[in-house]
């Protein structure tokens, strides 16, 4: 029998960090998931110079007053959806206790939370792309403008995803308004192929020529349809034809992103 799937949500204390939960308590109520919340405090934000002696007291303090902030996050959310959240937190490198965390707990989606003004401000964006580099399963980027709602309909778009592929997948579309709307970027006067998981969602297609705006034309689209999550093949968007990476999408799609392998 396979484990329940495990949700790991990444993120700061600050204001954005409620909407990143409800996010994870979207999905995991989509896939009868758990979720766990972790968090990484940097030493220097809670040591400066002082004796050993002093700064294990500071440390010690420290500890109490981190787990309640999170307390403070977590458990009305947890009360309002009927949804129990997990939580860990430590004082050290960023980059070594995410990877150490993901390796010894080996989430199967990873949530992350993004401001408008800048991607993952607590993470910072190097951090980002580590965790997109060292987790090879689904990753969720959860917008802060946009946010998804547990209980709620999801207003579910594609891009260059057509193909149901695995459980998650599967259950979100599902659980998707339909029809769907799928967005597909080709090279000038490349023919449209016909796709059979398309149609038998019935899904809406539209197709943007490749060139330097694509995105940022996509995006549009996506607030004028409503869409506030999105489906996005890391493979896909990555490879050589399709010339857009994860790192512009992120940066341009103002929506929930949803990275599928």
């Amino acid at each position: 029998m396979k484990d329940t799937c495990k949700i790991l949500v990444l993120s700061d204390l600050n204001k954005s960090t409620s909407k990143t939960l409800k996010s994870a308590v979207t999905l995991a109520k989509i896939m009868d998931a758990k979720i766990d919340f972790f968090y990484v405090k940097k030493p220097t934000e809670v040591v400066e110079k002082d004796s050993q002696l002093s700064a294990i007291r500071i440390i010690n303090k420290a500890y109490i007053t981190i787990d309640k902030e999170i307390k403070k996050i977590i458990n009305p959310i947890s009360d309002d959806y009927n949804t129990a959240i997990k939580h860990s937190f430590t004082i050290g490198n960023i980059k070594n206790e995410i990877a150490e965390y993901i390796d010894k707990n080996k989430p199967d989606v990873i949530v992350l939370g993004k401001q408008k003004a800048a991607v993952f401000p607590f993470l910072g964006d190097n951090i980002t792309q580590f965790v997109l580099k060292k987790h090879k399963g689904t990753i969720v980027i959860a917008d802060d403008q946009n946010s998804l709602e547990p209980n709620k309909e999801l207003a579910l778009g594609l891009f260059q995803n057509i193909n149901s592929t695995g459980v998650l997948v599967e259950n979100i579309i599902k659980a998707a308004q339909k029809p769907l709307t799928y967005f597909k970027t080709t090279e000038k006067d490349t023919a449209p192929k016909k796709n059979s998981f398309l149609e038998a969602q019935n899904a809406v297609e539209y197709v943007f020529e490749q060139g330097d705006n694509t995105i940022e034309n996509i995006s549009n689209y996506l607030s004028k349809k409503k869409i506030n999550v999105l489906f996005v093949s890391r493979e896909k968007s990555n490879s050589a034809a399709m010339k857009t990476s994860i790192k512009s999408i992120i940066k341009s799609i103002n929506c929930a992103l949803i990275l599928t392998n």
